[in-house]
């Protein structure tokens, strides 16, 4: 069973609140709307564990095809032309 407390009774009775949240979710409202859920660690734990966790190569790729989406029709320049660049301007007097 899913329980709906304020966000001040929440404040006063945290206790209580910790409590209840070893039986289930308990959702905090301020002014009668639902602002967050809180949960039992193990609770949390399991959805953590549940969750996809792309690894680097895969958040890597991401975002490449993210850039190239944004990128479009546009020629990018290569990789070596901007550190080339970088590193004259880095020399150039201030």
């Amino acid at each position: 069973m899913q329980r709906t407390i304020s966000a001040t009774q929440a404040r006063i009775r945290f206790g209580e609140l910790m409590q209840e949240a070893q039986k289930g979710p308990v959702i905090v409202e301020k002014d009668g709307k639902p602002q967050v859920v809180v949960l039992s660690k193990q609770a949390y734990d399991r959805l953590v564990a549940a969750a996809p966790h792309p690894g680097w190569r895969d958040r890597l790729q991401d975002a490449h095809a993210r850039l190239r989406q944004e990128a479009g029709a546009r020629t990018l320049p290569a990789p070596e032309d901007l550190i080339q660049q970088a590193r004259q301007e880095r020399h150039e007097p201030l």
